[in-house]
């Protein structure tokens, strides 16, 4: 054989075997995001590798990958205790209230492992793996805290608008530690079955120097985990408490139907009431109206007929007035009319007189149908005429009778 290809063989296969030494005894490894290596080496040095990507481990070390984060879940009936998505189901967590009645509480809470080197190896050592950790540690101090919870309420109280309060002391006590508690006894009277019954209350006790709740010591904090976050999902009450939740459910309707009612019946009365006054409002200010305008229209007619009084009494002063005018005018022309005939004796009125006189017997002889001159004639008298007598005659009377002096006196 060539000694050439000799040495390139035996070269391969130091090559070869060397490769898989190195693969076996491999100094350094790989962390993962979300994840820290803690790294035993064979002269016992302990460290933890928080940051993610390659770094030296060491020949023949021993790893250990941790989650930065471990999820406590109870949502199934049965524990399943493999770590998922870096969560451990742990099963439904029973916890009994103030009450003494039982509920099935459904939930998830986050833990935070330590960032300090110390206490990370100290949770290793302690547990060597996440499932002991929350099997032995993690799980129990939730259970724990949710069950303290629980008792500082009733479930009626819980059921009655207490689930904000209870999750709020759950994560209270998940991130500082149990309260401790201290129990009253009390009789209270249950509307329900008609008596009394004996109550125990569940109370924290408080500090009397700080004024703050006593609590039991976090078995959590010693090792430097955090809680992230605690949700309680779903409670699921025993059957026991279901019924008595429909009973007050039940009497709580009838309850408020009957408030409904008796509002509706108050509202309709108190409707009826105000109509019946709108009403009577209405008849008073209708009749407040015809009052007022009777009172106006006597008013009225009572300034009406003053108004009539002082025209009346107006136009018979003013009638007063005027006949005193006519009186006086009258009298001024009586008076001019005497003097007038004082002045000339009445020769005017003589005349028209005289005037007057002559036609009515001047009409009258002249529709006389009888001889004015005598037939015959006897004797030996001087002849005269009839005609010229009577016209003679009757003027000498109307002079006569007028004392008529046609003479001026003036």
């Amino acid at each position: 054989m060539n000694p050439i290809n000799r040495k390139t063989i035996v070269f391969g296969v130091m090559f070869v075997l060397a490769l898989i030494f190195f693969i076996i005894v491999n100094p350094f490894s790989w962390n993962d995001a979300g994840n820290r290596t803690v790294v035993e080496r064979t002269n016992g040095e302990q460290i933890v590798q928080f940051a993610p990507g390659i770094f030296y481990a060491g020949f023949f070390a021993k790893e250990k990958e941790w989650p930065n984060q471990i999820s406590v879940t109870y949502q199934e009936a049965t524990a399943q205790l493999e770590l998922e998505d870096n969560g451990i189901e742990v099963g439904q967590i029973m916890i009994r209230f103030s009450d003494a009645t039982t509920a099935d509480v459904r939930g998830i809470t986050q833990f935070i492992l330590p960032s300090d080197e110390k206490e990370m190896i100290l949770i290793h050592n302690t547990h060597r793996t996440p499932q002991s950790l929350v099997v032995k540690r993690l799980a129990p101090y939730t259970k724990e805290c949710l069950q303290s919870s629980a008792q500082l309420m009733s479930s009626e109280k819980h059921y009655g608008g207490g689930r904000a309060q209870m999750a709020q002391d759950f994560l209270d006590q998940l991130k500082e530690g149990v309260f401790l508690l201290k129990t009253e006894e009390n009789l209270v009277y249950d509307s329900l079955e008609m008596e009394k019954k004996r109550i125990y209350q569940t109370e924290i006790q408080i500090d009397p120097k700080t004024m703050v709740p006593k609590r039991k010591i976090s078995s959590i904090k010693e090792y430097g985990i955090t809680v992230a976050d605690a949700a309680i999902t779903d409670v699921d009450y025993e059957e026991k408490v279901d019924e008595k939740l429909v009973k007050i459910i039940d009497a709580a309707t009838k309850s408020a139907i009957s408030k409904q009612e008796l509002m509706t019946a108050q509202q309709q009365t108190l409707t009826a009431k105000a109509k019946g006054e709108q009403a009577l409002v209405e008849i008073e200010y209708q009749q407040k109206q015809d009052q007022t305008k009777q009172v106006v229209e006597a008013e009225t007619k009572v300034k009406v007929a003053e108004q009539d009084k002082l025209q009346q009494k107006i136009a018979y002063e003013a009638s007063i007035l005027e006949a005193r005018k006519i009186k006086e005018l009258a009298d001024a022309n009586a008076y001019a009319r005497q003097r007038i005939m004082q002045a000339d004796g009445a020769l005017e009125l003589k005349l028209k007189a005289q005037v007057e006189v002559q036609k009515v017997w001047a009409d009258a002889f002249s529709k006389y149908q009888g001889a004015v001159v005598p037939q015959i004639q006897t004797g030996g008298g001087p002849a005269t005429n009839g005609a010229l007598s009577f016209m003679d005659i009757m003027t000498a009377k109307t002079a006569k009778d007028f004392a008529l002096d046609l003479k001026n006196k003036n």
